[in-house]
């Protein structure tokens, strides 16, 4: 039997993870998370695909290749596209599938600019603020959502 497909997507900044402001995004860097992302994924029965970029156009494309790839979930850090993009969030909301939005920070525990977020009303679920462990949390949110259990989960 096959694993459903789930793409994790991060937009702007997030390949400077591990030097970027590491007392807010943390040492762990894109290419360590997206590691431990497989690990993650893998225990709890999902494939994954896991890519980033800094690009909005390229992010609303890499949100349209996992529609198009039949993806069966998205998890997307859009990180300052979150507060920005009517375009980021309009190629989520045209897609039929879970969407976990994820932050490594609390958008609303910093800059007021942050406290606005275009995604909020068409996602599944969220999580803020958790860091790195965030990620695996999704991953096993997903699962979750679509019903699937792998060797970590009894």
């Amino acid at each position: 039997m096959s694993r459903p497909l789930v793409h994790v997507l991060g937009g702007p900044n997030l390949g400077r993870l591990g030097t970027r402001q590491p007392e807010i995004y943390g040492r762990t860097s894109w290419a360590e998370l997206a590691e431990l992302c497989a690990r993650w994924a893998a225990a709890v029965g999902l494939e994954l695909v896991f890519e980033q970029t800094d690009g909005e156009g390229d992010l609303v494309q890499l949100i349209h290749r996992a529609a198009d790839r039949q993806a069966a979930g998205l998890i997307l850090n859009a990180a300052g596209y979150t507060h920005t993009s009517v375009a980021v969030r309009d190629a989520v909301a045209a897609l039929a599938i879970p969407v976990i939005e994820l932050h490594l920070s609390n958008p609303d525990a910093r800059e007021p600019f942050r406290r606005q977020n275009l995604l909020a009303d068409v996602v599944t679920a969220g999580i803020r603020g958790l860091g790195v462990s965030g990620y695996r949390l999704a991953l096993e949110g997903m699962a979750d959502l679509l019903g699937v259990r792998g060797d970590a989960r009894a």
